[in-house]
């Protein structure tokens, strides 16, 4: 890239990064962070009711470079859902709809429309330029797993959406690895795919309720009585028939969009886990923390943790997985609600110091005599991705319980 493409490159982003409609932007991530969202390629694939909203956030928070892939239309029954969508875009590709309205949103970014069906054919086109990140927002699982096969060979980020439809709680929604999907009929089938088609376990992030769903399919008698148009304006193709409330989609969206973006500007987060443990789980977890004090450090009296550091500790820092794992369930193992602790043990992270909240790392029962006796300054030395994981999630211990 020549110096001057380079220089002009530094300056559209500097410009989208400071916008005065990014101000809120730039105080909450910081001007880097927020410089780092504005050189960012995002691909959005599925343009419905959850894809449309979280593009629409993508560009209203200042993601410099957007690429929308859907082959499907604006219709009349999809108003209550997409995100700027008006009667006068019924009829025209969706894909092309939001880049007629982000070009007046914010005409400094550069979104491309791509009015095709996503499939195996088109994939590495799709995807094609090197994107930071990508959103599947696709209905159609066959299509769901083949993109995020191509996305994990590739080592593009991509958070996977599953079923929006009838579904209204804010409340449910969690974001947590496809390998523990089980709750969701449209991800446990991904899940499934993915493990036995395409060899992927998990590793794949995916957007989920925790809603049973609340209505049932539209029944062929229902449809009867409106104009099947109104829900198909492909001919041959789908009909919707799973209700939507239009909140739901754009809920959907709209954590779709946060969770992306926090992945872009460097600060992710770490959503509340899909787990359930029992009281039993955490008394024994602590029972043993206990146990360990006596056996290693000589006495367990004063211990500065009680019972809500262990929840806090085990369910939605470690989530049930030891430090060393790779947060993923295998197959035929936990699923979905419920995990397995029996096998795991808190032990000091620096020795030299107490067993304060902050200083527990959640280890297998070996990995933990393991590490009692090889120290933290062995682990630098040896291990500094490891000791850079465990950190990060002590920080985010600190930052919830010291401020």
């Amino acid at each position: 890239m020549s110096n001057v493409a380079v220089n002009n490159l530094s300056f559209r982003i500097t410009s989208l990064a400071s916008e005065p409609h990014n101000a809120q932007n730039v105080q909450f991530f910081g001007i880097e962070k927020q410089k780092a969202i504005a050189s960012s390629f995002v691909v959005v694939i599925g343009l419905g009711g959850v894809g449309s909203h979280a593009a629409h956030l993508l560009l209203r928070s200042g993601v410099g470079k957007l690429r929308l892939v859907d082959f499907d239309q604006v219709t009349l029954s999809s108003l209550n859902r997409h995100a700027v969508a008006t009667r006068q875009d019924v009829g025209i590709p969706k894909a092309t709809c939001l880049q007629r309205h982000f070009q007046q949103i914010m005409p400094e970014a550069e979104v491309e429309a791509v009015v095709s069906m996503c499939t195996a054919d088109n994939i590495e086109q799709l995807l094609s330029g090197q994107p930071d990140f990508v959103l599947d927002a696709i209905d159609n699982i066959h299509t769901k797993v083949a993109l995020l096969a191509a996305c994990k060979q590739k080592g593009i980020p991509v958070l996977c959406v599953a079923g929006a439809g009838a579904k209204a709680d804010p409340t449910r929604l969690r974001i947590v690895d496809i390998s523990e999907s089980s709750i969701d009929p449209l991800a446990r089938a991904v899940r499934h795919k993915l493990r036995r088609e395409c060899g992927i376990p998990g590793g794949v992030p995916v957007l989920l309720s925790t809603e049973k769903p609340r209505c049932q399919l539209v029944s062929m008698v229902d449809m009867a009585e409106g104009n099947p148009l109104d829900y198909q304006i492909v001919p041959n193709f789908r009909v919707r028939t799973i209700p939507v409330l239009g909140t739901a989609p754009a809920i959907f969206g709209m954590a779709a969009a946060s969770f992306i973006l926090c992945q872009l500007a460097g600060s992710p987060f770490y959503g509340e886990p899909i787990i359930q443990l029992t009281g039993q789980q955490y008394d024994r977890a602590l029972m043993r923390l206990q146990q360990r004090e006596e056996e290693v450090f000589g006495s367990s009296e004063d211990l500065p943790v009680d019972r809500d550091d262990i929840i806090l500790l085990l369910r939605e820092v470690y989530r049930g997985f030891s430090a060393r794992a790779d947060r993923q369930v295998l197959p035929g193992g936990d699923k979905g609600l419920m995990r397995n602790t029996a096998h795991l043990h808190f032990t000091r992270w620096d020795a030299a110091k107490p067993p304060t909240v902050d200083n527990l790392v959640l280890l297998k029962a070996e990995e933990a005599e393991q590490h009692d006796a090889a120290g933290l300054q062995w682990l630098q030395q040896q291990e500094p991705e490891f000791v850079k994981k465990v950190e990060r999630l002590l920080d985010v211990v600190r930052a919830q319980v010291m401020y």
